[in-house]
């Protein structure tokens, strides 16, 4: 993760969040890599819902963690887990919304894929954004991993989901796809 203050200027969150397909409406949304919280606490602001935030690292859940309570966002959940090699932990069919930012590039994409289809609900709705596939970008995984956003969208379909938007503009440096869990 760059630093939190080079990072905030890369983002308009809410913005961002109703650009994916974040509704007000959602009772419960996932941020995978929760990193900051720079969405997390933004998508808590914004639905009434629960938003389960969850990372890999104990600092990242601690930093989201109190963020939240400074804040005075009570609807975050958080959880320290590795959650590529052990998933969620949550029910099939129980998210209204996944957020998959700048995360796609790590081990296994299709396997987040299919955990994320797996607890999202008839009709759920997954954000995906990711760094533009640009090297002159000021940060951003190396180009060797980085994907494009045709790769994004053959995963998401590999996985199950149906493209709704396709190479969304997200400035100054990502682009983002909407994708949704069909009838089954």
């Amino acid at each position: 993760m760059p630093e939190e203050e080079l990072w905030r200027t890369f983002f308009s969150p809410i913005e961002t969040l109703q650009a994916l397909g974040l509704r007000r409406d959602m009772a419960s949304v996932v941020d995978f890599g929760c990193g900051y919280g720079t969405f997390t606490i933004p998508a808590a602001t914004f639905i009434e819902g629960i938003v389960h935030a969850f990372d890999i690292e104990p600092g990242m859940i601690a930093e989201t963690r109190q963020k939240a309570g400074r804040a005075g966002v009570t609807n975050i959940h958080v959880y320290t887990r590795d959650f590529i090699t052990d998933g969620t932990g949550l029910p099939n069919a129980s998210v209204d919304y996944v957020m998959l930012y700048n995360i796609l590039h790590l081990e296994d994409p299709i396997r987040l894929l299919a955990e994320s289809y797996r607890i999202l609900c008839k009709g759920g709705i997954v954000g995906i954004m990711h760094w533009n596939y640009d090297p002159s970008t000021p940060r951003g995984p190396s180009m060797s991993i980085r994907p494009k956003p045709e790769q994004c969208a053959q995963w998401a379909a590999t996985a199950g989901f149906v493209i709704s938007e396709m190479s969304i503009d997200l400035p100054p440096y990502h682009y983002g796809i909407v994708a949704k869990k069909g009838n089954t």
